[in-house]
C-alpha cells in the first residue's frame, strides 16, 4: 500500500500541499508510529447554509488549524498545523487561535507549504 501513495510533484493549493503531508505521514508510520493520530481539522471549504448552520451548531469554530497531532512532547501539550501554501497569509481568526493554543501549552506551526510541515512534525517528534 505505501508504494502506492503518491506525492503531489508541485502542489498549487493548500489542500494539495495538506494531501501531501498525510501522504507522508502514512509513508513514514514505520519511524514515527504516533502520526496515526494525525487529523485533519475541517473547517474550511465551502458548504450550503443549511449545513453551514448545522456545523456552527455542533461546535464548528472558524479560524482552528488545519492539522492536529495530539501527542504530548517535552512541553507541549500537542501540536497543531495552520498549512498556507507558499505566499499563503493567516487570517485575524487564525491568528487569535495560534495565540491561544500557545498560551494552552501546544505548539503551533505555520506551514508554508508541504515540506516546512514536515520539518516541524519531524522536529516535535523528535523533542
Amino acid at each position: 500500500m505505501k508504494s502506492q501513495i503518491k506525492l503531489f510533484a508541485n502542489p498549487k493549493t493548500e489542500a494539495q500541499h495538506q494531501m501531501n503531508v498525510i501522504r507522508w505521514s502514512e509513508i513514514v508510520r514505520d519511524v514515527y508510529p504516533e502520526l496515526k493520530l494525525l487529523f485533519h481539522i475541517p473547517n474550511g471549504g465551502t458548504r450550503d447554509p443549511i449545513e453551514a448552520k448545522h456545523l456552527k451548531e455542533q461546535g464548528l469554530k472558524p479560524g482552528v488549524p488545519d492539522l492536529c497531532l495530539p501527542v504530548p512532547r517535552g512541553r507541549y501539550h500537542g501540536l497543531y498545523i495552520e498549512m498556507k501554501t507558499e505566499s499563503g497569509k493567516t487570517s485575524p481568526e487564525q491568528d487569535w487561535w495560534i495565540e491561544q493554543l500557545k498560551a494552552q501549552g501546544y505548539y503551533v506551526g505555520e506551514c508554508h507549504g508541504w515540506q516546512s510541515a514536515i520539518q516541524i512534525i519531524e522536529w516535535y517528534l523528535k523533542q
